[in-house]
């Protein structure tokens, strides 16, 4: 992740742990996204706000030797793990870099740009797509993959799991961001001046696996936003964490993520 604002999901290894089950849980649907927004051997791409650079081995993988990839984002302990999973992988097209996107200026340097719940967490997101636009080549793709917070469900109700998207939802809103950002992607793109605009809708749905796990893990690694913005206290949000992690366990019960739309446009 990268920005100005306080991200509020717990960076680090703890929150790297999340990003990875997080990555595993979307890979297949991010997989089919990349081939059919055009990903091929060769390019040179970006991923902006990389986290663990989980999705970055997987494009360095795919642009193969003549290829080559670089990982931003603004958590360096997050990025000197991915530099070591990168090295385990015997990935040497590939490199990781801190930045700040506010920083970030670049003209016609990549064939290919992905980034994955970031947008969500900016202030001024569509600056990001027009700054993603300039340092694209003529002819390069953008790929967005982002969140409609509201969407998430769970059946049967259950009062722990409605607190956790609550409190997501307002801890993102009160960084001034946008945690409901998800359906506005695709006019935004074409605001940014981005052309032939594609889009898919996905959302993971799980009975059990560790894909469940995610709203759990995702109020555990937000906790402490939730408590520094004074959004719930310590013991309303244990209650939400407990009620929610018994509904998890339940084998009867149903979890979602949030719709995630998939976005990707062409500079002309």
């Amino acid at each position: 992740m990268t920005g100005s604002g306080t991200y509020i999901i717990r960076g680090g290894v703890e929150g790297k742990k999340r990003l990875e089950v997080l990555a595993r849980v979307m890979w297949p649907t991010t997989a089919r996204l990349l081939a059919q927004a055009g990903l091929a051997p060769g390019m040179t791409c970006l991923d902006l706000g990389c986290g663990g650079g989980d999705v970055t081995v997987q494009l360095a993988a795919a642009v193969g030797p003549q290829g080559h990839v670089l990982g931003v984002d603004m958590d360096e302990t997050k990025l000197d793990l991915a530099r070591q999973n990168a090295a385990r992988l015997g990935l040497a097209n590939v490199q990781f870099r801190k930045l700040l996107v506010q920083d970030w200026v670049e003209e016609s340097q990549y064939d290919f740009i992905y980034t994955r719940f970031l947008l969500t967490h900016l202030v001024d997101p569509l600056r990001t797509l027009r700054q993603m636009l300039h340092a694209v080549r003529p002819g390069g793709v953008a790929v967005v993959e982002d969140i409609d917070a509201r969407s998430c469900f769970c059946h049967p109700s259950c009062a722990g799991f409605d607190a956790f998207v609550r409190l997501y939802r307002a801890g993102v809103a009160q960084q001034g961001a946008d945690a409901d950002i998800g359906p506005k992607l695709y006019g935004m793109l074409l605001d940014a001046g981005w052309r032939n605009v594609g889009v898919n809708v996905v959302q993971p749905t799980f009975a059990s696996g560790e894909g469940k796990q995610i709203p759990v893990l995702t109020l555990v690694n937000i906790a402490d936003s939730i408590l520094t913005g004074k959004l719930a206290t310590e013991a309303e949000l244990q209650s939400a964490l407990d009620d929610l992690t018994q509904f998890t366990d339940d084998p009867r019960t149903l979890v979602s993520l949030p719709r995630v739309f998939q976005v990707w446009g062409r500079r002309e």
